[in-house]
Formats: structure tokens, C-alpha cells, sequence
């Protein structure tokens, strides 16, 4: 079992981008004039997948990178905390509450930020000095991520049918275990790699996209707080 964790699981550095993707695009489908139901939907989708993203990075990631970049991974720490800070306030309050959307922009920009601080400098650090290691962290992060997700598998699924209303219970746990795999994680496999990406996922895959998201959302973030 855990030969083919290893042979399946992305590296840690990739599997953190894909998370950092999936968090971004989904900040890029929250509006101010959604329906509420949609608002706690994507609100509640994002607080689990950066609670689990964030364990992973501090239980395994980070105290693997202390030792060649122990002032960033401190700094990140406490990012963290922010962000889970918000998630729990976002959680008490109703989506019709006025300070609800400035919460959610307030925790895109601390996510924003500290995505930029990540994919700019701790990530190719790790890249760099990590090399064949970032294979048995990832995998080491994939049995962990099934471990949290498992946790909290009433919640994901929920999410999921909200997100999908009309989708098949095969839909819906495809969605769950791309959410909570970092995306494509099987992506590794032969036997997956054979298989033609939809036109979606290679736009979800591109950098340009991620790109695009970051800018569309600073342009929200700026409306926001402008009005």
C-alpha cells in the first residue's frame, strides 16, 4: 500500500501548487450577489480545504524545510492561525451579514499573500534542496490528507451535492477526491497519464490561468473595499 501511495501521490511541492490553484479558483467563482446558499457552499468549501492544506504544510512540509528556510516556515505559521481565525468567524456568521463579504475578502488577501510567498520563494527553495525527498513527502502528505478528509467526509460530501445538485453519487465522490487529493494527484499514474485531460483540467493546469485568477481576484478584492 504504501509502494503505490508513493508511486501514485505528486510531490509535495506540486500537490501544495495544485492546492493553491484549487483554493484560487474557487475564490474566483465567490461573488457578492450569489444566492447565500451558494455564499456558505463555497465559504465552507474553502475553510476545509485550507484547514487540511495548512496541517499538511505544518506537519509535514514545514518541518522539512525548517532547516534551510526556518524564517519563512515561522512566518508562515502564523498566517495560518489568521486564516483559521477568519474561517471560524466566516463560520458564526450568516451569509446576509454585512461583514460576512469582507470577511471573505480579508482571508483572499492573507491567502494571496501568502501564496506569493510560497510559490515565489519556500517552494523553489524546496524544489532545490529537497529533490528526490519531495516524492516521499508527497506521499507522506497524501495518506495524511486521506486521513483528515475521512475525518470530515459528512462535511465534504455535503459540499459537494450543494456545489452539484444534479450530480451522481460516482460525481460526487470524484469531486471530493479531487478536492482532497491536490487535484490531480493520480496524475503520476501510467495508467492515468493515458487517459486525455478534459480542455478543463489542462486550463486548470496552466500557469497563465492561475495567473488570471490572482489578477481577477486583487480587481475584486479593490472593488470591495472601494464601495
Amino acid at each position: 500500500m504504501k509502494a503505490m501511495v508513493l508511486r501514485l501521490s505528486p510531490g509535495a511541492t506540486t500537490m501544495i501548487k495544485t492546492d493553491h490553484a484549487h483554493v484560487l479558483s474557487t475564490f474566483h467563482s465567490y461573488r457578492i450577489d450569489l444566492p447565500a446558499d451558494k455564499k456558505r457552499t463555497l465559504v465552507d468549501t474553502l475553510g476545509a480545504a485550507l484547514e487540511i492544506h495548512a496541517k499538511l504544510e505544518e506537519e509535514i512540509f514545514y518541518p522539512a524545510m525548517r532547516r534551510y528556510d526556518a524564517d519563512l516556515v515561522d512566518k508562515s505559521i502564523p498566517e495560518h492561525n489568521e486564516m483559521r481565525r477568519l474561517i471560524a468567524r466566516l463560520r458564526e456568521l450568516q451569509p446576509e451579514d454585512q461583514a460576512f463579504d469582507s470577511t471573505v475578502m480579508e482571508l483572499m488577501r492573507d491567502v494571496m499573500r501568502h501564496v506569493a510567498d510560497e510559490e515565489t520563494t519556500l517552494l523553489p527553495d524546496a524544489e532545490r534542496v529537497l529533490g528526490d525527498r519531495l516524492n516521499e513527502l508527497g506521499a507522506q502528505m497524501t495518506r495524511r490528507r486521506f486521513e483528515l478528509a475521512g475525518s470530515r467526509a459528512d462535511e465534504i460530501a455535503v459540499n459537494a451535492v450543494r456545489s452539484f445538485p444534479g450530480a451522481t453519487l460516482a460525481l460526487t465522490s470524484a469531486v471530493v477526491l479531487i478536492a482532497f487529493l491536490g487535484g490531480l494527484a493520480l496524475a503520476r499514474s501510467p495508467r492515468m497519464r493515458a487517459i486525455p485531460a478534459s480542455s478543463a483540467i489542462r486550463k486548470f493546469q496552466r500557469a497563465k490561468r492561475v495567473r488570471e485568477i490572482k489578477r481577477a481576484l486583487m480587481s475584486r478584492v479593490k472593488s470591495v473595499a472601494t464601495a
